[in-house]
């Protein structure tokens, strides 16, 4: 058995996602082998971060400036916007490096069943952010669940009639997939959004 002190230690870490109780203990008896430099380090780093983490308000992004790294970056294209659900989804896009543009994080999604209404949303900054002007594109990117193309849905409803073009990310097969191991609503998706060939 271990002391109280690593058993806490274990359950916190354990609360991660992706960890569980067994991945938790061998990531603290990690730290301990290397408690002289890890185990300092770490401390060190999480310090650091709970006195500096701010939100962006901006975007909403998590980082430890406000206005964040992305919205600040004057090599981003200013006039296009990738709406997301989550800071996670915003760190998932970007690390792709596929969009050059700025985020806007709604922090979460529209769910009748949790009691997530629109005004709990990050929905009406998004829309003055559009209001204002300079936006020529929004990027709808939410989850293909049933609450995220609901979400993308009302958005887009309350942004018709500005002057910006609303788009949505693909949703449909993925590459290397194959037809039999997917479920029918993807399939369902992939051949309603289907393209012509050539």
């Amino acid at each position: 058995m271990a002391s109280q002190e690593i058993e806490t230690l274990a359950q916190v870490l354990a609360r991660l996602p992706g960890l569980g109780p067994r991945s938790a203990r061998r990531a603290v008896l990690w730290l301990i082998k290397r408690r002289d430099t890890s185990l300092g380090q770490l401390r060190d780093a999480l310090e650091v971060l709970q006195d500096r983490l701010v939100e962006c308000t901006t975007c909403g992004n998590v980082d430890t400036t406000n206005p964040c790294a992305i919205c600040a970056d004057p090599r981003r294209d200013a006039r296009s916007i990738c709406v997301v659900e989550d800071v996670a989804d915003l760190w998932a896009l970007d690390r792709a490096r596929l969009f050059t543009g700025r985020y806007h994080v709604l922090g979460g999604r529209l769910s009748a069943l949790d009691g997530v209404r629109p005004e709990d949303l990050s929905i009406t900054p998004l829309i003055e952010r559009v209001g204002a002007g300079g936006i020529d594109e929004v990027v709808l990117a939410m989850n293909a669940t049933l609450e995220g193309q609901t979400t993308a849905h009302y958005i887009a409803e309350r942004l018709e009639g500005m002057p910006v073009r609303v788009t949505q990310l693909a949703h449909g097969l993925p590459v290397g997939g194959e037809l039999d191991y997917l479920d029918e609503g993807t399939l369902a998706q992939a051949l309603r959004a289907r393209r012509p060939v050539a």
